[in-house]
């Protein structure tokens, strides 16, 4: 695959998680931007490959190669995004556009050797769980902070949204995977959380509990 279609065949793969039935074009050309006949062009080169099953006006879903070529892909960037925050000390949000380049890099011998010198991590700096070389995903029971319960003790295991903004608020309010959670109140008129984190009080809007995992 070129690096376009290793691009799309990614998206494809995030998308489908929320839109298992079939992803819609107009999605993926949002998620890549850009243009919707783009998007076409690309989904008959991929179905010629066998990648995807791709029928106009019904969207898209990835076949089982395609959708185990997505997974190595998967794989490959979230294997990067470890080494370079535990092994290269850059910070959670440096780390998504340079592994975006690294990911691209075809030897699997490489990335084999590169899982074992990390000690075979399920889990990337974001959270998110990293397929092992069969393409084999650990699975994790886990929530958003907005449908936590009042008064119960979470920890932070994860991140819905991993853009460089976010993960920057997170650092200037010393929040961090592992965090000990507990929602305190929840506003009734705009779900304004007031949580206790690691023995500090803080209040949380809607949006930002809407984007932190907790189990």
């Amino acid at each position: 695959m070129t690096i376009s279609e290793e691009n799309y065949i990614k998206v494809i793969y995030h998308l489908s998680l929320v839109s298992p039935k079939g992803v819609n074009t107009n999605a993926i050309a949002g998620m890549l931007d850009t243009k919707a006949s783009s998007v076409t062009d690309m989904l008959k080169k991929l179905s010629d490959k066998e990648l995807v099953s791709y029928q106009k006006y019904q969207g898209v879903t990835l076949t089982e190669s395609g959708f185990q070529s997505a997974k190595m892909i998967v794989r490959k960037h979230r294997l990067w995004e470890v080494f370079l925050v535990e092994k290269l000390n850059f910070a959670w949000d440096e780390v998504h556009e340079i592994a975006e380049e690294l990911e691209h890099i075809k030897s699997e011998a490489l990335i084999n050797k590169l899982d074992e010198f990390l000690e075979f991590p399920d889990f990337d700096p974001h959270g998110d769980p990293i397929p092992n070389a069969n393409g084999e995903i650990k699975k994790v029971n886990k929530l958003l902070l907005s449908e936590a319960a009042l008064n119960t003790e979470y920890k932070c295991v994860g991140v819905k949204d991993s853009s460089s903004d976010f993960l920057k608020y997170l650092d200037k309010q010393k929040i961090a995977l592992g965090s000990k959670i507990k929602v305190k109140e929840k506003e009734s008129f705009d779900d304004t959380l007031l949580v206790e984190i690691d023995s500090r009080e803080l209040t949380l809007s809607n949006k930002i509990a809407n984007n932190l995992y907790v189990k």
